[in-house]
């Protein structure tokens, strides 16, 4: 057992290593596109919430298999362990992941079967995830009053 938890945390800390380095690249890659520096930090700090600390919560996953792991992010995760959740922000992180996606296709570092089973999920989905973020605020507030 303590090999297995030693084990995990040298994968976390690799992963991490990689995902500074995709990090860096997508920054680079999303300068390139006439995005506003506003606009790309929003990116990159979305992105980077989503495979440094979603990705390595439950388990540990890299980025080609983050791919898959978008509706439980968007869907549950986000809107409960996220202080700052909302149906706009649901939107705005479908949309730094999909840019993050596309960037990793580009690299080749993930297939494009599985960037067009993120997208697809990302649009079947959203109305149910957005459903359930509303849910989740009203129940909140019931709770407070």
């Amino acid at each position: 057992m303590v090999n297995d938890s030693v084990a995990l945390e040298r994968r976390e800390k690799e992963i991490l290593k990689e995902n500074e380095n995709h990090l860096a690249g997508f920054e680079k890659w999303l300068m390139g596109t006439g995005l506003s520096k506003k606009t790309i930090n929003t990116h990159v700090s979305n992105v980077e919430f989503y495979i440094n600390d979603y990705l390595c919560y439950y388990d540990v996953y890299d980025v080609k298999q983050g791919a898959m792991q978008i509706y439980g992010f968007l869907g549950n995760w986000f809107i409960r362990k996220a202080a700052w959740s909302s149906c706009a922000q649901i939107k705005t992180n479908a949309a730094s992941i999909k840019k993050f996606y596309a960037y990793l296709l580009e690299k080749r570092i993930v297939e494009q079967e599985d960037y067009d089973d993120l997208c697809r999920t990302i649009k079947e989905y959203m109305p149910d995830w957005l459903e359930a973020m509303n849910r989740y605020d009203e129940m909140m507030f019931e709770d407070y009053y």
